[in-house]
């Protein structure tokens, strides 16, 4: 799997980051009004919302700045990735957080509205597909996840897929999906469709990852995506062929880096036009070694060490 980069975006944010640098040496702009602001008790306010698969993420780096930085608070909200670019769209938020790509015409409709957005990848996920702990079921491919979660999919029970699962009852396969603002949905969809299918009706939509995986880990019957941040005792993540009779990759760090696990995605944020001098900060910080710690110890896979510092994928 390649990330598709465009040199326009990552070109223009790496200046905008640049001239705010040069701003920042030469002791004007922000800087000094930030000095000003701790000073006078007051705080600069980042307005972070998006995508509910890295809500935990975005509230811990929110968390862990606010000692780094003072006089900056973070303020962060989910919703969903359609949610966040909504809001970017709108101007009512700083920072975008998003699991999938802006989509064009949101891009178009942001950049009219001169919010032009700024891609950043701030690590990846490894979107894992789970099942209850009980379940025999270890592995499976793609073909037959698309006929599970497909429109007029094949399979509709668990023997149909050799095997026996024993807590349950019916037979049947109890789909757990998320509401179709979200972008775990739209990436999932994709990854398992392209544009030539649709998603099955009749799946049980949930708001948020947390809620995917505590209904799953319920449910004996049930099979459900969310992110591996969301991983509990209660599930178990199924290792994932490309095709029938190759290598099933469980998702992990070391897979999702390798490009291995063939269900994984870059975590975006993306800012509205040129980051303020605050926001700039707290991006760079992200980037960093100790904003990728945060990233791993969420359940997540951070940026390899030579994407660090910069931004590595521009839209």
């Amino acid at each position: 799997m390649a990330w598709r980069t465009d040199t326009r975006i990552t070109a223009r944010l790496a200046a905008a980051l640049l001239a705010a640098a040069a701003a920042l040496a030469a002791g004007c702009g922000d800087a000094a009004g930030a000095a000003g602001a701790a000073a006078g008790g007051r705080k600069h306010v980042i307005q972070n919302a998006g995508s509910d698969t890295m809500v935990n993420v975005a509230q811990a780096w929110a968390e862990e700045y606010a000692a780094v930085d003072p006089t900056v608070s973070v303020e962060v909200s989910g919703g969903g990735s359609g949610t966040g670019i909504a809001a970017l769209i709108n101007g009512t938020v700083d920072l975008a957080n998003s699991s999938r790509r802006i989509a064009d015409d949101e891009f178009r409709a942001a950049s009219a509205a001169n919010h032009t957005p700024v891609e950043i990848v701030t690590g990846y996920d490894a979107l894992a597909v789970y099942v209850h702990r009980d379940n025999p079921l270890v592995s499976i491919d793609l073909p037959r996840l698309a006929e599970i979660y497909g429109e007029h999919g094949a399979i509709t029970r668990w023997s149909q897929l050799g095997i026996r699962n024993a807590a349950c009852r019916s037979d049947r396969i109890i789909l757990v999906s998320r509401q179709s603002n979200s972008g775990t949905f739209a990436y999932f969809r994709e990854a398992l469709f392209g544009k030539s299918r649709d998603m099955r009706l009749g799946t049980l939509d949930l708001h948020g990852s947390k809620d995917v995986v505590e209904l799953v880990g319920r449910t004996p019957c049930g099979i459900g995506y969310s992110g591996l941040g969301y991983r509990t005792h209660e599930v178990k993540p199924l290792a994932i062929a490309k095709t029938p009779g190759e290598v099933a990759y469980p998702p992990t760090i070391e897979t999702t880096i390798s490009k291995q696990y063939p269900i994984a995605r870059p975590l975006f944020v993306y800012s509205s036009g040129t980051p303020s001098e605050p926001a700039r900060r707290y991006i760079e910080w992200i980037l960093s070694d100790a904003g990728q710690r945060i990233v791993e110890q969420s359940g997540y896979v951070p940026l390899p060490l030579d994407q660090r510092g910069r931004p590595p994928v521009g839209r």
